[in-house]
């Protein structure tokens, strides 16, 4: 797993293509990269596109139309995807019917290399244009360059059923917001997503109700920077200060939401991410101590422990207040999961700001956390004002000392959990053995135990017996 900002990008999973299994005229084979927005995205694109008779396909070569969905956080991904448009490419060379487009981040950014200079792609489409795609398939079957990369105020495919594509058929994400506002100095989204809207209520209820039905027994609400979910009827966020004081007085934020889903499905785990420490409110902590079917466990992102750096990436909090925040988890829901972000080698970074960071961290001892180095993104406000003056073999240093010092404190986390008997649920089976099953327990932790008579999407009882930084290991008791 890799976390750049608020998003968890699983490297397992980095150009996977999605397969479906419903008939279509047409084939359509579609890759995701980045995070989970991103693959989340790609079913909402299937389902699209599956009104205009296409179905997936795992083989490029039999494609009628080749998607990338893309990620903008890092370059590593960006250079990914182009090697992927070339490999495309030669295939358009053997079929010249082919269209190939880019979904997502890199689209606004690079659209004229792509479509221009490089004739690399058909059709460029931004992540608030996918209703777009029928059109602008058309335009590219017509012989011109499809382009539609306009954010948008409105949109949030609140109304799209999205084909659930390559899971676990136990656990599934719900977006119920889109954009964020937050303006992190490091942050690339705000430019590639735009400004933050929410999805109506009872469009998320309905599908976590849908997703009950169809046997999911796991639901995480996913948003850039879901404490700042606001609906009051629609529009972004930023204009709720113009809303008439009837939209004001009805609006539903984050922890009705939470409150609503947990009441609508009370036989579903419910999960969240990302939060910002800024937006979290009081009366979320009291809504997941209240409800058992919330998770135990909070992502809270921080980037670094000093206040100084904090302010230079315009985190809207400063280490105090993130401590606060912490100690007011920890008394409210006292078994909670704690889980963090850090950026090490923050343009500006002293020795003195690094060890602000690890003295946070043993201060709160995460349980588990995605740890990086800065890596300068084009477009963001960092990239413009600061220069990149931390040498990489002291970023690449102190980033090791932030992995040495959080695999302590997972091992301690982890540790606190030996004897204890906590209710699990299976996802699947686990990576080392086919003789055991993995799940997580409240606090997202995962635990390996023997298969028994037991089966995914199973909630069992299960008690640890030993762990490692990584795992808890047990058995089911009866």
């Amino acid at each position: 797993m890799y976390h750049h900002g608020n998003k968890v990008i699983d490297e397992h999973r980095q150009g996977e293509a999605l397969m479906l299994t419903h008939e279509g005229k047409k084939k359509l084979y579609i890759e995701s990269y980045g995070c989970q927005m991103n693959f989340s995205d790609s079913e909402i694109v299937a389902s699209i596109l599956s009104k205009e008779g296409y179905a997936t396909t795992k083989n490029p070569e039999e494609a009628d139309l080749v998607l990338l969905n893309t990620c903008s956080i890092r370059e590593k991904a960006e250079q990914t995807v182009r090697n992927r448009l070339s490999h495309f490419h030669a295939i358009k060379k053997q079929n010249p019917d082919v269209k190939i487009g880019i979904l997502g981040c890199m689209a606004e950014r690079i659209k004229e290399k792509l479509l221009e200079e490089e004739k690399l792609v058909d059709i460029v489409v931004g992540p608030d244009a996918y209703r777009d795609l029928p059109n602008l398939i058309k335009e590219a079957e017509d012989g011109r360059k499809a382009v539609n990369v306009l954010l948008s105020k409105e949109e949030t495919y609140g109304d799209v059923n999205p084909v659930r594509l390559g899971g676990n058929g136990v656990t599934a994400f719900i977006s119920i917001m889109r954009g964020c506002d937050n303006m992190c100095t490091f942050c690339v989204v705000p430019f590639t997503r735009g400004r933050e809207r929410s999805r109506n209520p009872q469009s998320i209820i309905d599908e976590a109700k849908m997703l009950q039905d169809a046997g999911y027994k796991e639901i995480t609400l996913l948003g850039q920077n879901v404490d700042s979910y606001l609906w009051y009827g629609g529009g972004l966020k930023k204009d709720f200060a113009k809303a008439s004081e009837i939209a004001k007085a009805s609006a539903v934020r984050f922890a009705q939401l939470l409150r609503s889903v947990a009441e609508a499905v009370p036989g579903m785990r419910i999960r969240f991410s990302t939060s910002n420490p800024q937006d979290m409110t009081e009366d979320v902590l009291h809504t997941i101590a209240a409800y058992d079917n919330i998770c135990k466990y909070i992502h809270l992102p921080v980037q670094s422990g000093s206040s100084r750096i904090l302010k230079a990436m315009n985190r809207g909090h400063n280490r105090e207040q993130y401590i606060e925040l912490v100690d007011k988890i920890r008394k409210i829901i006292p078994d909670c999961g704690l889980s963090h972000d850090m950026i090490t080698g923050f343009p500006g970074e002293t020795e003195e700001d690094h060890q602000d960071t690890l003295s946070l961290m043993e201060y709160v001892k995460y349980d588990f956390g995605y740890m990086f180095k800065y890596s300068e993104r084009p477009g963001t406000y960092a990239a413009r004002h600061f220069k990149d003056d931390v040498p990489d073999e002291v970023k690449t240093r102190r980033l090791t000392e932030i992995i040495d010092l959080q695999q302590k404190h997972s091992l301690y986390r982890n540790q606190q959990h030996i004897g204890k008997i906590e209710e699990v649920l299976i996802e699947g089976i686990s990576k080392r053995s086919n003789e055991h099953w993995f799940g997580r327990n409240t606090q997202n932790t995962v635990v390996v135990f023997p298969k028994e008579n037991a089966k995914p999407g199973d909630l069992v009882k299960v008690k640890i017996l030993e762990c490692t930084s990584a795992t808890l290991l047990g058995q089911i008791v009866h």
